[in-house]
Order: structure tokens, then sequence, then C-alpha cells
């Protein structure tokens, strides 16, 4: 540009080239922040900032803060009081948060939220022997564009490396897609271990039980989840010839495991995550399903019973259904098949324990069915293995895709394509924890792409998460995802070949040639969504304001951006109306604010639960793989709640249901406490964890 002010002096020394661009942004935000409408007002007032910078500044650089300072000027001087007083609150409200940062220990090159850059401290940054971080949010980014590209290498030797590692930073960078945390922490460094998803296969000798456990170790401390089957083991009771004893049942090894979970943090970075699953048919269900009555026993555990056709038949028409030990296939006894499912639903509404697993809906979906059947899945069930499979995710953020109140579906598929070669890659550079996990995961070269962001991408789209228009707008982007994820790994194959296992799978009947054998999947996304700051997967929002726990004592009030904006459009906005909002979370009573805005921000428990269910039936219809949905219910649901939501889930073609009624188990992530802030004052706040992101209330499954 022709102006005289060519570089400016960052906060950190740095020098870069002065963008005007920036000044107009800045003060068009100011203006919408207070809702007026600048009417290219924004573009003048940027001009006369530079020309007061041109004359101020004249052969010298100046610093950031000078440029503001300017900008609160020219705002007074041409009539805009309010709209500079709202640049003033927004710069305080960024020192503020700079110098927790700092407080933090974390150099933010990419300007993200103080949550964020503390998720990023204690989960993924690389530190050095001393616990210092050595690398900044967008080095992280660099160290893992750079590894997983390098896979190109394999399948072309000429391929432009460089030109592929900048297409997966600039993606991550933007926040636009992030993979799995695994990839997150160990990609470019010496573990190098970057699958989230493994499952694992328990045998029914004593030697198979503690191998596996110790394949669990290891993989824990690469940074992996594990999932089992215990539905081969005999069960409590039964003979054991070798020794003339008598076994102790599948429970008794899972508190083993679970200890062993304990004791082995996973990569030092976050607690183990496990699932169990056990036949509904196995002669110990009734324990299994009782198991988690006592809070403190299988922390580390989610379970689901695997639960059959017939058994569900058998509950509809009333009759009885057979057990059978798996050691000899005798049936051992009958149970009212009713009963047993009223047992699973009393205990899913007291302790949230357990979910559902629909073992024949999850295998007639199943890519590979003679390579045998699938038994179980990973922590949070999203992601259906066969034993020793692993799988990698990855997530876009759609929230950030809306253009002019629509989808922006170019983008969307430009990500979708850049997602499966980036997920594709992954498998190739990963070093995995076991030779028997390589040697079926490469085999069958599963990936697992799904959204985050849902819940925002329906607000900008105007769209209340409980209404046949959401459900609609999930079934048709979920079909989209589906569909060009499909092309992206057709072209992988013609270009690298179609995974090994290709001819023992669905897919030569189908006619695809295909590169990996499922694309698709959606997982609660966990931390990453705090990294992106979006909602969690496809969950509604857990609350509009709420309080945040960033570090010990240190506390914020967060509120939904989107929702900020249009209280200040509306003339609502306080402090004082977000601190009361922040007692409850739900807007739903607050009379302040517009009805139609009530509609708009609902959170995950103001919504009834068939929603949540249609939810995750719209997305699963579109998934290779599965849905992780939590559905969350408000302290008074009703354990016929959860019977409905458990039969619907099943009807409508679901792999799996997890619920969670609020306060059901005494440690969770989000809850309603004391709030001994001076500015928030003294009383009841909706309150988060750091790591809470709203898809997991017991902190398991954020991966």
């Amino acid at each position: 540009m022709e102006a005289g002010i060519t570089h400016v002096q960052k906060r950190d020394g740095r020098i870069q080239p002065f963008d005007k661009a920036k000044i107009t942004a800045a003060i068009e935000k100011a203006f919408a922040a207070v809702g007026k409408p600048d009417r290219g007002v924004a573009e003048q007032l940027a001009d006369k900032v530079v020309a007061s910078l041109e004359r101020d500044f004249k052969g010298r650089v100046p610093r950031v803060e000078d440029i503001q300072d300017v900008v609160e000027r020219v705002l007074m001087e041409h009539g805009y009081p309010d709209v500079a007083k709202d640049y003033i609150l927004y710069r305080q409200q960024r020192s503020e948060i700079r110098a927790l940062k700092q407080f933090i220990g974390v150099t933010d090159d990419l300007k993200l939220s103080v949550n964020a850059a503390n998720v990023l401290k204690r989960r993924y940054l690389l530190k050095n022997e001393n616990g210092e971080v050595i690398e900044t949010p967008s080095q992280m980014f660099r160290r893992v564009a750079n590894a997983v590209a390098e896979a190109d290498k394999l399948y072309d030797p000429e391929a432009d490396i460089d030109r592929t590692a900048e297409e997966f930073y600039e993606a991550m960078a933007s926040l636009l897609f992030l993979p799995n945390s695994p990839t997150l922490m160990n990609a470019g460094t010496e573990l190098g271990q970057l699958s989230a998803c493994f499952v694992l296969p328990i045998e029914d000798s004593m030697e198979g039980i503690f191998e596996t456990l110790k394949h669990m170790a290891l993989i824990h401390q690469s940074g992996g989840g594990t999932g089992f089957s215990f539905s081969r083991l005999r069960p409590k009771g039964d003979i054991v010839r070798t020794t003339s004893g008598i076994a102790s049942g599948p429970v008794s090894f899972m508190t083993i495991y679970d200890a062993a979970t304990d004791v082995v943090k996973q990569g030092g970075r976050r607690r183990g995550a496990n699932m169990a699953i056990l036949r509904v048919d196995h002669p110990d269900i009734v324990e299994f399903i009782t198991a988690k009555s006592d809070p403190k026993v299988l922390r580390n555990f989610n379970i689901s019973v695997g639960v059959t056709d017939q058994f569900m038949e058998a509950v509809r028409a009333g009759r009885d259904y057979e057990l059978v030990n798996p050691r000899n296939g005798a049936v051992v006894k009958k149970l009212p098949a009713r009963d047993v499912f009223e047992l699973i639903v009393a205990q899913a509404w007291k302790t949230g324990d357990p979910g559902l697993a629909f073992l024949d809906t999850i295998n007639r979906a199943n890519p590979t069915p003679k390579l045998g059947q699938i038994e179980s899945t990973n922590p949070c069930g999203e992601v259906p293995l066969l034993p020793y499979e692993s799988c990698n995710l990855g997530s876009i953020n759609v929230g950030k895709l809306v253009k002019d109140s629509t989808i922006d579906y170019d983008s969307l598929r430009k990500l979708v394509w850049m997602g499966v070669h980036f997920l594709d890659n992954v498998i190739d550079v990963t070093k995995f924890p076991l030779p028997q996990v390589e040697s079926i995961t490469k085999g069958n070269r599963k990936i697992g792409l799904g959204i985050m962001g849902f819940a925002d991408l329906l607000i900008e789209l105007n769209v209340p998460y409980d209404s046949e228009e959401a459900v609609g707008i999930a079934d048709r982007l979920m079909a989209f995802v589906l569909d060009e994820a499909r092309k992206a790994s057709a072209d992988l194959a013609a270009k690298r070949g179609t995974f090994p296992n290709y001819a023992l799978s669905i897919y030569p009947e189908l006619g695809l040639r295909m590169r990996n054998a499922t694309v698709t999947s959606v997982a609660p996304t966990g931390t990453i969504s705090i990294v992106a700051s979006c909602s969690s997967g496809i969950e509604p929002l857990f609350a509009v304001a709420y309080v945040r726990e960033v570090l010990e004592g240190t506390r914020l009030l967060e509120v939904n951006p989107v929702f900020e904006r249009m209280a200040k459009g509306r003339g609502i906005y306080s402090r004082e109306l977000m601190l009361e909002i922040a007692k409850k979370g739900s807007i739903r009573d607050v009379d302040l604010v517009p009805e139609d805005m009530r509609r708009l921000f609902v959170t995950s428990m103001d919504i009834a639960p068939e929603w949540h269910v249609r939810m995750q039936a719209a997305f699963q219809k579109h998934c290779d793989n599965a849905v992780a949905k939590t559905v969350n219910l408000p302290r008074e649901a009703t354990p016929d709640d959860v019977r409905k939501i458990y039969l619907m889930a099943y009807e409508l073609g679901c792999k799996g249901i997890t619920v969670y009624r609020y306060g059901s188990k005494p440690e969770q992530v989000l809850y309603v406490g004391p709030v001994l802030e001076k500015e928030l004052g003294r009383g009841e706040h909706v309150a988060a964890h750091a790591e809470y992101d709203g898809s997991c209330p017991t902190g398991i499954c954020s991966f």
C-alpha cells in the first residue's frame, strides 16, 4: 500500500507488515458489538486512523498499542463514544487474557482462549526435562503437519511435502480441523503413537487375561484408550479344570484392569479411558449391570451391555431369554428379559452406567465381516472395532463454515478431502504399540472423520437444536461428509491402492474401490473442541453462560460468543445479566432475554430426551463407524425417561446409547456449586472443570 506506515511492532517485539484491513475489521467488530451497522463507516474511520498514524509516526514503526490508542481517539472524535467504549472494554479484556496466558506459561501466537492455552500446556505442547513448555501452539501444529505430510513420500518420492504440510497446517491453525489428541501430542516425537482408539481381545485363560492387561498398559502409556469385550470369560463359579478351582468371573478381572489403569497414567498427560462390554446373555450379566453401583469402583471404565436383536425382541414380547456359558455354549439359566432391561434402566438412571451397545446393529454395518464379528468399541462408543484394531479420528469445525446464513459446502468439501488424506497418512507415520495392532490396522486402514461445532452451526443458521429443521440439517450435512469422504478415499485408492483386506470386505459387491474400510465417525471431541473454542461434537450447548475453573483458584465467566453478540445487538447485554444466567446456565426462564433468543439458545438439559436420540440417529445414518453422544438429563428426570431413550435408540438404528442424569455421579466435571470470587459473588453458579467440553460429564472420554 502507499501509506507511509509500512510495518508494525507486535507485543512480543516482532516487526510485521502493516495491514489496514485489520483496523477496519476491529472497528467493524466494535460497531457490531453495540448493535450498529457500520454501513461502510469502518472503512472511512480506518482511513482516518491511517492518516493519523502517518502524521504522528512518520519515520517510525508504531506499536500495536499505539494503533489501538489512535483507534479509540478517532472513534471518540467522530461521534461514536459507545463504540469507543466497547473497543476499550475489549482491549482491557484482551490485556487480562494475555496476562493470564503469561501466568499459565504459554506463548500464544494464535490468539486462542485462555482455557485453550491452559489445555494445550497441560496436554499437548512439548516440554523440556524441567517441565517447561518449549513450543507455541503454531509450532505444535507445524510439528504435526510436517510429520503427517511425510507419508506422501511412501507413495510418490517426488511428492510436494511442503505443500501438503502447509495445507495440513492451515486447516489446524485456523481451527477448522483437528485430529485426535494422541496425534497432537505425539506426531513428530520419539513416541510417535498417533491413534486414539484401540480394542483388545480377552481370551478365557489366565495367560490371555494378563497378556491383554500388559497390552492395555502399553497403549495407555502411549496416550490411547482401550475397549474390551469380557464376554468370552467363563462366569463366576464356573470350573477351572487346570487347577480344580472355580472362576472369579469377568467383573473381578475388570477391577484388576481398572487398578492398572490408575497406575499407568496415559502418556503422563491424562487419566486412562476404557470401555467394558459384556453380552446380555452372559451368566454374570446382573453382576455386570450393577458393577458401578459403588461410585468408587471401576472409575476408569465406561460400561455397556452388549444387547442383541433377540434380547430386544424378548423385551418387547415379555419373554424369558437364555444365559449361555461362553466356555461350552451351555444354557445355564433363563431370565425375564423385561426384568433385566428394567435393571439396566434403573442403574443407568441411578449412576449413568451401563449404556447399551447394539451388537447386531453394529455387525450389520461391519465392513469386513469375513475377518470376524465386532464385539466391542472404543471408550466413547464411536468406533466399533475388531480385536487389535485401532482407529485415527479427526473432526471438522462446522461452526466456522456458515457464510451468509448458509453452510459453505465448497469449503466443507475441501476440508473433507484434506481430512481423509491427513488421517490416511497418520496410519503410515504412526509407531504402533503392538505388532498385532499394526497388522490389522494397516490391513483395514479404518479412519473416522467427523464434525464438531454442530450446535454453533445451528445457532449461526438461526435454527433451534430441538427442531425438525435441525434434524434435517444433520441428515444432509453428514450425508455430504460421508459422500465426499468416500470419494476422497476412492481417489486415494486409485493412487495408493485399496486397503489390503479389501477382497474380504463388503466393497467389491458395492462396486466401491476404497482406500479405507471406514471413513466417518462422530467423536465427542473432548479437549480438541476446547482448543477450537467450539461446541463438542454434535452435542447441544451445555450452558449459555457459566464459570470455568481455568486454574485452581482461578475462575472465569464464559459466555457463548454468539449469544453475547446478539445480546449486545438487542441492547440487553450487561455483566450483571451474564452472571445471572451463569447461575443456571440456561436462559429458558430469563424474561429479560427475548423469546426468539431463548428458543434458539437451548441447552442440553432444556431439550426433551427424544431430540437427543433423533439427532444421534440422523448422524448415524451416515457414519461408517458410530456416533458418540450423551443424552444429558436434568436431575429430575425419571427412569421412564431412560427407558424411552434406550428403546428409541434401538428402534432408530443407533449403534449404542448413553445417558447421564445430572448429579448421578459424585464426581463430575460440570456442576452447580459455590463460586467464591469477589466479582462473581457468593452463591450458586454453573461451573465447569477446565477440560469439560460439553460431552462427557465424568471426564473419562476426553479425546
